[in-house]
């Protein structure tokens, strides 16, 4: 196969797989989306999820943000880990976000991370699902699985950022990146890894990452 069929193989099961993709974390705007973002860091999802109705029934917006203390952001938020910085980072962006935004967040990567806390990733995650405008976010799953599909070489996440954009088609990065990490939740993941029924690295797969795989089921 080509590398121009592989990615049209990945692109084609992906979209059979997952027609319709959900957003992982909860949220009802930009501002709420970027403070889920923020806290994901090191964390789960699905911990993230049962913090921020906590956080956001206090505090949804950046102006009932900057009311709280750097401390009591922090000992909502503990459970997820880092909340020493993510509470600095929070009330710190929310103030931010009243006086140069009017309490909005830009739509801009430039202005997004100039925020305190506010990577490259978390801005392109908020600019991908609070704007639409195309971004390729990479995760820990996205940068495995280019690897394990030889569409990257995987030293670092700006090299697969800049080999994902390079080989995906523009108009899909929003909801292919949002795919690729479903899919290696579900089918490929770090740990516990059934090649069957990894059917994209079973097909396309780097030879060494198979044969090592193989290799240890012996």
């Amino acid at each position: 196969m080509t590398k121009k069929e592989k990615v049209q193989f990945v692109i084609d099961t992906l979209n059979h797989i997952y027609p319709e993709i959900p957003i992982p974390l909860d949220h009802k705007d930009p501002y709420t989306l970027l403070i889920a973002v923020l806290l994901s860091a090191q964390s789960t999802d699905l911990r993230v999820n049962q913090i921020t109705p906590k956080l956001f029934e206090i505090a949804d917006t950046p102006f009932k943000m900057v009311k709280l203390s750097v401390e009591e952001i922090r000992e909502i938020i503990k459970p997820v880990g880092l909340s020493p910085m993510k509470s600095k980072g929070i009330h710190g962006l929310s103030k931010i976000l009243i006086e140069k935004y009017n309490g909005e967040v830009p739509a801009d990567f430039e202005a997004l991370e100039e925020l305190p806390a506010v990577g490259h990733k978390t801005a392109s995650v908020v600019m991908s699902q609070a704007f639409n405008i195309p971004a390729f976010p990479v995760d820990t799953h996205i940068n495995r699985l280019m690897y394990r599909w030889n569409l990257s070489n995987g030293k670092n996440v700006v090299q697969t950022e800049k080999d994902a954009k390079r080989l995906f088609p523009k108009d899909l990065w929003n909801k292919l990146h949002l795919q690729i990490i479903w899919y290696g939740r579900q089918y490929s993941p770090a740990r516990g890894w059934d090649l069957d029924k990894d059917i994209i690295t079973k097909k396309i797969g780097r030879k060494s990452v198979i044969n090592e795989y193989l290799k240890k089921q012996k």
